[in-house]
């Protein structure tokens, strides 16, 4: 069996699933600090089924995007740009105030790099990076990001290396590893992911106790963004890849609830509405820049269309959300004695919605709350159109707490499937999530065949999803691209993704350092 959760900003669920069988669920009120509703959703869970028999925990958690929207918890970061200085725009040129304020140490640009070609820009001056490091100490998180990285690593690795050899335990992000091309999209990504890094350390000793404290002796893995999972050690080290995982996990858990792996899903949570596309039963990914808490980035991330609207969504006349009472729906929504209009108010008035008391929304008047939901359903349905490929009609799958808000029928699809376990779909996903392994990079055709790069990139993505903590009898390759760049003469962008199942886990040096901690 495995436990799943996922951390929403309303409620944190928890399913548990023995194969394909749901064998219970747990649904709880997020609390302030993330890791008590995780233990409590734990807790209810382990309760009823016990602890024989788990054979995985799956945690997706809104912990990390949460720092950065609020510019807090984030530890200072010392940017070194390989390039030719000086520069015209320099590192956090165009971030929001409050958070570079948070996130900036120092920002220095080190003569180096690699033209587009992948030849060697000019010389890497590792004098001056010792120099930095040096001056920085060791206790500072770095981050390297060198020009046209992902066609060649050589600069931005010499750089770490210069770096530890005089901080041998230097805690160092390189930007090949996270982002794409496009230099400040994926300098960002990785400014990002280093100043997540301490606070990544903190979440997964505060999980790993949970589990200890139930006596769980489970293996412990984090959602990613790609609906995928990762072992502690990278989520230590890439904590910026799960941080799209609320809406991926969700996606997966409409998959394997509906067995559509081709299709629509519409996620109304407490807060917002998300609306993305599964091809193969995996999200379809965005290929354009993310803007994240306000920063332009690049690395993987689903594309989802989201709305403002969900089931703590504040009323005001025709109008819903964007605020939402959040966690507290179930103190300030009139159906549980509150006195806050929500949406949850207006769909129990319709009759749409069966929880809390119906007696003390008698008083909305009918027109009033048809326009609601025809206003909601309105919006959802716009929502749907920007999220499809094309005007061929395909299945829905609406899941969430707030299904409801869905309805029975939309324009542009086959059909609107409302699953049995819809409210917890995003546990069910996170449950249910294969270990992945993926591999974007540009090579250079120059003397290479085609054939050969691509042999190469699936070993790649299938070596990292074993590493990752996969099965390699399982591992098999998912989704595989080929795009010649013209701009790049013999070049071309490959991405490969391999998944496999959960396997055995056998700590790594580094978390049993951790553990003993």
């Amino acid at each position: 069996m495995r436990i799943g959760i996922d951390v929403g900003g309303t409620n944190t669920d928890a399913a548990v699933l023995d194969g394909s069988r749901i064998v219970t669920w747990a649904k709880t009120a997020t609390t302030g600090d993330v890791l008590t509703g995780v233990a409590e959703a734990l807790a209810t869970v382990v309760g009823r089924v016990g602890t024989t028999g788990i054979d995985a925990v799956v945690i997706g958690t809104t912990q990390f995007l949460n720092a950065l929207v609020e510019a807090r918890r984030l530890d200072p970061v010392v940017v070194l740009r390989i390039a030719t200085p000086p520069q015209t725009l320099e590192p956090l040129v165009d971030w929001p105030p409050r958070l570079a304020a948070a996130v900036r140490a120092e920002t220095h640009v080190v003569a180096g790099g690699h033209q587009f070609t992948g030849e060697p820009l000019q010389a890497l001056d590792e004098d001056r990076i010792v120099e930095i490091a040096r001056a920085s100490g060791p206790d500072r998180q770095y981050v390297v990001s060198a020009t046209f990285s992902p066609v060649n690593q050589e600069a931005e690795t010499a750089a770490r290396d210069a770096i530890r050899r005089v901080h041998p335990h230097a805690s160092v992000t390189l930007s090949h590893q996270i982002g794409r091309l496009g230099l400040l999209e994926r300098e960002n990504a990785a400014v990002l992911n280093a100043a997540l890094r301490p606070l990544a350390d903190r979440v997964v000793d505060g999980f790993t106790g949970a589990l200890a404290t139930l006596g769980l002796d489970a293996p412990l893995f984090l959602s990613q963004n790609d609906g995928t999972v990762m072992n502690l050690t990278l989520a230590r080290e890439f904590p910026i890849l799960t941080i799209a995982s609320g809406p991926t996990n969700s996606m997966r858990g409409a998959a394997f609830e509906s067995a559509e792996p081709d299709c629509l899903v519409v996620d109304v949570g407490g807060t917002t509405t998300d609306v993305g596309l599964l091809q193969g039963g995996f999200p379809r990914e965005s290929a354009i820049a993310i803007d994240l808490a306000g920063v332009r980035t690049n690395f993987r991330i689903p594309d989802v269309v989201s709305l403002g609207i969900g089931g703590g969504s504040l009323v005001r006349e025709e109008f819903v959300g964007p605020e939402s009472v959040g966690h507290e729906l179930t103190t300030r929504a009139l159906v549980f004695g509150g006195d806050t209009l929500t949406l949850t108010d207006v769909a129990v008035a319709a009759g749409l919605a069966d929880i809390g008391d119906p007696s003390r929304v008698a008083h909305l008047a009918p027109d009033f709350v048809t326009r609601v939901i025809d206003h909601v359903r309105g919006r959802i349905a716009e929502a749907v159109e920007r999220a499809k490929l094309s005007a061929e009609p395909i299945p829905l799958v609406a899941v969430g707490g707030g299904a409801f808000a869905v309805g029975r029928e939309l324009p542009g699809v086959t059909e609107v499937l409302h699953p049995e376990h819809s409210p917890v779909a995003n546990a069910v996903g996170a449950a249910a999530a294969n270990v992945g392994g993926e591999v974007d990079q540009v090579y250079s055709l120059a003397e290479r065949t085609r054939e050969s790069v691509l042999t190469e990139a699936r070993e790649k993505a299938r070596t990292r999803a074993i590493k990752a903590g996969a099965v390699a009898a399982t591992v098999r390759i998912v989704d595989e691209e080929d795009l010649p760049l013209a701009y790049l003469p013999h070049a071309t962008r490959v991405r490969v993704r391999a998944v496999g199942d959960i396997g055995s886990f056998v700590r790594s040096n580094e978390e049993q350092a951790h553990a003993a901690r």
